[in-house]
C-alpha cells in the first residue's frame, strides 16, 4: 500500500491511522515517578475509530480532525483513568536519622567526656538498674570482695578507654575529706594540710552539660576534611623512653597497670553473731535512761533496777556494786581512770563510789528529779536531769555544784564531753542539741534541726570539731556538726530510732544502735555513710551502747533483758599502741 500522504491535498490534513494513534499513545505513557517498572499498554479503554474515511463521502461543513488534538485527548482520558485505579506503591515515610553501627569508629570530637561520665549513673547509664542493691546469697565477706573487683574493673576500663581525659575516682586512698577539709584517716590539726597536686581540671563553670543519653559515645561519619587516617608519624629519632607503650607487652595501658598492681586492702570480716550474751534482768526499757558504761579498767558497769553490777571482762566475775534503798538506778558512767564511778538516781541524786573498794565516798544533791544522763571531764561531772537542768561539779570541791546550765525545756537525755576541746554537748526532750564553751553558762550553739528527742551524741576521736547526734522515733537521722563554725555537715537518714552513737578508736567508723522499728546495730563508714554490715539479734530497743577500752568489742543492751557483746573493730597499730604505753605519751602530740 502506499502513503496516503501523497493522496492528500494540499492544505488538507488527514486523520492518522489507528496504528499510528497508538504508537504515538504509547510514546506519550510515562512511567510514574520512582517507578522502576516499564510503561505498559492499558489493556482496557482503548478507544478505536476505523479508517473508513474512504467510503464516507465527505459532509458538507464538517472540518478535518486534528490528529494531535485528537492523541492528546485520548492520552488525558487514559491518565485520568489511571490516578483513579494507581495505588501508591509506598506509604508516606518520614525522613529517619541514619544509624551507625559498631563498625564505625567512635567519634569524640565536639564531646565533653568529663561532663558526660559525670552525669551517667555510677552503676553504667541512667536506665541500668543498680546491681550493688541486690546482694549474692554469700557471706559479707565474699560481696565484700565482688565489689571491689567490680570497682578495679571500672577504673581499669575508664582508663583504657579515656586515659587522663576523665578523672579517677580513688575511694581507697586518703583524699581530702569534701565535708571537712581535712585527709580521711586518723587526723591530727597541727599538722599542715597540703593541697593535692594531682586535681584534674575540670571544664569551666560557664559550660552547662546537656543531658547525657544511654550511650556515651555518638558513631556517625567523620566530618574531617581528610577522614582517611594518616601513616604511622614520622619520628626525627628513636624513641628510648622505656615507659613508652611501643615497648610494652601488656596488653593494656600502663596505667592501668598501675591500677591493678596497687595493694587492696583486704575486706574486714565482721561477725554477724555476738561471742557472748548475758542475762540482765530488770533491765529498764526506758529510752531517757543510760544504764550501760564500760570503765577504762576494763570493767562494765550496768544498773540494773535499784542495783548496780560490774562484770570484769578478763575474768569474767561479776560484782555488786551497791543497793539502793527506796530509789532506782537512772544513769552510770565511770571516770576516765576507770576508778570511779558516778551513779545518777530516780530521786535526783548522784553518787561517787570507789569501784575497787566498793565503798561510797560522797552524794551530791541539787536535782528535784531523775538523773538520767553523766559525764566527765576529768574530775568535773556534769550531770542532766528531768527537771531541765545541768550542773557542773567538782568532785573535789566540798560544793554541791559549780555552775547551774537552764537551756532545755524538756528532760536532758545526752550529755558527751569533747575533753580535747573543752566542749560539752547536750540533748534533750525538746529536740535540741547544744554545744556549751567549757563551763560557760550560755551555750555556744543551739541547733533546732532534729524534730525528735536527742539522746545519741558522740565525739569523734580523730577530727577535732566534729560532733555526731542522732534523732528519735520522728526524726530518724544522723546529723554530723562542725561545732567550730557551728554549722550542718551531713545527715542521713537511718530509717528508724536512732538510740546511741559510738565512734571506733581505730577507724573513721562510727556505730549506730537503733528502735522501732528494726532494733538493729550498724556500722558505718565516715564520710561517705554506707553501711558496713547490720546486726541483729535483740527484741527490744537497743537502747544502751558502749565500747571496750581496746576499741575492739562493743556491747548492747536492750529491753529484753541482754547484754550481747560484739567482735566488730579490728586492732590499732602496734605503732599506736607503744606510744599510747610509753611515759613519753603525753608529749606525742604538740598543740
Amino acid at each position: 500500500m502506499g502513503d496516503r500522504s501523497q493522496d492528500a491535498e494540499p492544505g488538507v490534513e488527514v486523520p492518522a491511522s489507528p496504528s499510528k494513534i497508538r504508537r504515538t499513545r504509547a510514546a506519550n505513557i510515562v512511567s510514574p515517578p520512582g517507578s522502576k517498572t516499564p510503561p505498559s499498554m492499558p489493556a482496557k479503554k482503548t478507544i478505536y475509530y476505523p479508517d473508513n474515511s474512504r467510503h464516507r463521502p465527505a459532509q458538507e461543513g464538517s472540518e478535518p480532525v486534528d490528529a494531535h488534538a485528537l492523541a492528546k485527548a485520548l492520552n488525558d482520558y487514559e491518565e485520568s483513568g489511571r490516578r483513579r485505579e494507581r495505588t501508591p506503591i509506598t506509604s508516606p515515610v518520614r525522613k529517619r536519622p541514619r544509624l551507625y553501627g559498631d563498625r564505625f569508629i567512635p567519634n569524640r570530637e565536639g564531646q565533653d567526656l568529663q561532663a558526660t561520665y559525670s552525669l551517667l549513673h555510677e552503676d553504667g547509664c541512667p536506665s541500668t538498674p543498680s546491681r550493688s542493691k541486690r546482694r549474692a546469697p554469700h557471706s559479707e565477706l565474699h560481696f565484700q570482695k565482688t565489689e571491689e573487683a567490680n570497682r578495679t574493673f571500672s577504673r581499669v576500663l575508664r582508663s583504657e578507654l579515656f586515659g587522663d581525659t576523665v578523672p579517677q575516682a580513688d575511694l581507697n586512698t586518703t583524699s581530702p575529706d569534701p565535708l571537712l577539709g581535712f585527709p580521711r584517716g586518723i587526723n591530727d590539726k597541727t599538722r599542715s594540710h597540703t593541697p593535692p597536686s594531682n586535681i584534674v581540671n575540670l571544664p569551666p563553670a560557664s559550660i552547662t552539660p546537656s543531658t547525657p543519653h544511654k550511650n556515651l559515645f555518638n558513631y556517625g561519619p567523620s566530618r574531617s576534611a581528610n577522614p582517611t587516617p594518616n601513616k604511622t608519624p614520622r619520628t626525627h629519632g628513636p624513641n628510648l623512653n622505656v615507659r613508652s607503650e611501643l615497648y610494652s607487652l601488656s596488653p593494656i595501658r600502663y596505667d592501668s597497670q598501675r591500677i591493678l598492681e596497687t595493694p587492696r586492702k583486704q575486706p574486714r570480716y565482721v561477725n554477724k553473731v555476738p561471742y557472748k550474751v548475758l542475762d540482765a534482768p530488770d533491765l529498764q526499757d526506758d529510752f531517757y535512761l543510760n544504764l550501760v558504761d564500760w570503765g577504762s579498767s576494763n570493767v562494765l558497769g550496768v544498773g540494773l533496777a535499784n542495783s548496780v553490777y560490774m562484770w570484769n571482762s578478763q575474768s569474767g566475775h561479776v560484782t555488786k556494786l551497791c543497793d539502793l534503798k527506796d530509789d532506782t538506778v537512772t544513769s552510770v558512767s565511770w571516770i576516765q581512770r576507770g576508778t570511779h564511778l558516778a551513779i545518777g538516781t530516780g530521786k535526783g541524786l548522784v553518787q561517787i563510789w570507789d569501784a575497787e573498794h566498793c565503798r561510797r565516798l560522797r552524794t551530791m544533791i541539787g536535782h528535784t528529779n531523775r538523773v538520767g544522763a553523766l559525764a566527765w571531764n576529768d574530775h568535773i561531772l556534769t550531770s542532766g536531769s528531768r527537771d531541765r537542768l545541768i550542773y557542773h561539779r567538782d568532785v573535789r570541791s566540798p560544793d554541791q555544784y559549780l555552775r547551774k546550765l537552764a537551756g532545755h525545756k524538756q528532760e536532758v537525755c545526752g550529755l558527751k564531753w569533747n575533753t580535747e576541746d573543752g566542749q560539752l554537748a547536750s540533748g534533750g526532750n525538746d529536740n535540741k542539741l547544744m554545744v556549751w564553751d567549757k563551763l560557760n553558762e550560755t551555750p555556744l550553739y543551739r541547733f533546732s534541726d532534729h524534730t525528735a528527742a536527742v539522746k545519741a551524741i558522740a565525739w569523734s576521736p580523730h577530727q577535732h570539731h566534729l560532733l555526731a547526734s542522732g534523732g528519735g522515733t520522728a526524726d530518724r537521722t544522723i546529723k554530723f556538726w562542725n561545732t567550730s563554725t557551728g554549722s550542718l555537715i551531713k545527715e542521713v537518714d537511718t530509717g528508724s530510732q536512732v538510740c546511741n552513737l559510738s565512734w571506733s578508736k581505730n577507724s573513721d567508723e562510727i556505730i549506730s544502735t537503733h528502735g522501732y522499728s528494726q532494733n538493729q546495730i550498724v556500722i558505718w563508714k565516715y564520710p561517705r555513710m554506707e553501711q558496713v554490715v547490720s546486726l541483729t539479734g535483740h527484741t527490744f530497743r537497743v537502747l544502751y551502747l558502749a565500747m571496750s577500752p581496746d576499741g575492739q568489742t562493743v556491747v548492747t543492751g536492750a529491753g529484753d533483758e541482754t547484754l550481747r557483746f560484739w567482735k566488730i573493730f579490728d586492732k590499732r597499730g602496734a605503732r599506736d599502741s607503744r606510744r599510747e604505753n610509753s611515759k613519753l605519751a603525753e608529749w606525742g602530740t604538740i598543740r
